[in-house]
């Protein structure tokens, strides 16, 4: 039986409208490609915890959770991940690629030109449906 992951994504749009892509380094699992900066959710946690946590890990800078906005689970060949994607806003400090390879600010209509992980893919349709 597969592991299952549970992990948070943020959403991160500033205010010109984009949003915050990152680029997994050639060191991650699922290695060069694009996703929302987050991680890995403790049990019991309450969303807002760990995706302030692991942005200001990752990022170097205070993210605030506003609200949750996609759920899914994408089974990859060796573990399953249950995403949980999340607006925020920067709320201190500017964004830097600590973990990852790049870090891009992208229009909603511009998102599907970068090649996304499976389990971001829902959240990369909604955004770019969605009616702002």
């Amino acid at each position: 039986m597969k592991k299952t992951i549970k992990v948070v994504g943020a959403i991160i749009e500033n205010e010109n409208k984009e949003i915050l892509c990152a680029l997994r380094s050639p060191k991650m699992s699922l290695p060069n490609i694009w996703e929302f900066p987050g991680g890995k959710m403790e049990a019991g946690e309450l969303i807002s915890v760990p995706i302030e946590r692991e942005i200001f890990e990752e990022l170097g800078c205070q993210v605030k959770y506003l609200e949750t906005f996609n759920e899914n689970i994408h089974e990859y060949e060796k573990f399953i991940v249950h995403l949980i994607t999340a607006k925020c806003h920067i709320i201190d400090g500017i964004p830097k690629a600590r973990e990852h390879s790049k870090l891009l600010w992208l229009k909603r209509e511009n998102l599907s030109s970068l090649v996304w992980t499976p389990a971001d893919l829902p959240a990369i349709n909604a955004l770019t449906n969605e009616k702002v």
